[in-house]
């Protein structure tokens, strides 16, 4: 099977929203899909995809005739490449009937893990969502990065507690999520958390936490200051505050301001390994990629997602060749434009 027989495959059985279109930039859908559509007017996932694509690559060939070594290590693992899925929640409303939570993530973390790189899990009204996803990680030897939601302190303790049975190598809360609706109006109130409130979620975790949804320097800032181990610069895909700013435009000032001290991924309209080797150059020290897993899966389960991981390895590994650079740890700011 190819990468194109995948998407073919997966247009028969996801939707309707979704259209398993060939580069997912947000324009077929807009705002229409319940989860990842966005916010609004709909123009938040479409921004964050544009901005990468306006950033360019410095073409170097001048340079030793050597293969490029597209491996990293985040949070003591290894890593085929500098790349990791992002977290996703409540599949059959998203995508369709083919797969639930539970049989999305049964294929997603062991063909992540067999393939080299780790996924990152979802969370949603539905408690399920996030225990069938501790539960596929700890069988997976903790491999995978389970994502809580900025519930209510029981809830949020509660979900804790299984993070931490399932022994992952990371934690992570999606602290953007405070603006999706669904998590209005509860009793006691979910949300927006205090610096005072994160640290004491961070204790309790017990394990590297990462903060999904910092969109400025003070947000990252106040991150280190509440003890996490990293911080995702994302927002959410553009979907909980209409006329955001792309991740692609402010992770280079969040990354002056806190990179070295804590670990920097960079989420949002990141769709080729050519984009990841913009935003490692801007200073991230990975990117996570969502929708495009999702059509992997539907169209070709573990072998799509195997296939996607290739395409994206490939994409880097030549965009590294063509700019002059054999390591990951060689691309720096000189490596794009402007």
């Amino acid at each position: 099977m190819t990468y194109q027989e995948v998407l073919d495959r997966a247009r028969t059985c996801i939707g309707p929203y979704c259209k398993a279109c060939p580069v997912c930039s947000g324009a077929a859908c807009g705002n229409a899909v319940p989860g990842p559509g966005a916010k609004g007017e709909g123009k938040g996932a479409l921004r964050n995809y544009q901005k990468w694509q306006e950033l360019c690559v410095n073409m170097d060939t001048i340079c030793e005739n050597r293969p490029a070594d597209t491996r990293t290590t985040l949070f003591d693992r290894s890593l085929s490449l500098p790349v990791m899925a992002a977290p996703l929640g409540a599949l059959k409303l998203h995508y369709g009937d083919k797969h639930d939570d539970l049989s999305y993530n049964s294929i997603l973390i062991p063909a992540c893990r067999e393939n080299g790189i780790v996924a990152f899990t979802g969370d949603g009204v539905d408690p399920t969502v996030f225990s069938t996803a501790c539960s596929v990680i700890g069988q997976n030897g903790g491999a995978g990065i389970p994502t809580v939601k900025p519930w209510d302190p029981d809830t949020l303790f509660h979900k804790l507690d299984q993070a931490r049975a399932a022994d992952p190598i990371a934690v992570a809360m999606d602290i953007d999520a405070a603006g999706l609706p669904f998590l209005q109006g509860l009793t006691p109130p979910a949300g927006r958390k205090t610096v005072a409130e994160l640290r004491e979620v961070i204790a309790y975790a017990q394990k590297p936490f990462i903060l999904k949804g910092i969109m400025t320097v003070r947000g990252a800032e106040k991150a280190a200051e509440a003890g996490a181990a990293a911080i995702v610069v994302s927002n959410h895909g553009g979907r909980v505050l209409d006329h955001c700013p792309a991740t692609a435009e402010v992770l280079e000032d969040i990354v002056k301001a806190v990179g070295g001290a804590m670990t920097v991924l960079v989420d949002g309209g990141i769709r080729s390994g050519m984009d990841v080797f913009k935003a490692l150059a801007l200073g991230a020290d990975g990117v996570l990629i969502c929708r495009p897993f999702v059509p992997a899966i539907y169209g070709g389960e573990a072998e799509g997602v195997r296939l996607l991981i290739e395409k994206l390895r490939a994409e880097l590994a030549d965009t590294m060749l063509m700019c002059g650079v054999h390591s990951v740890e060689e691309i720096d700011r000189s490596c794009v434009f402007p």
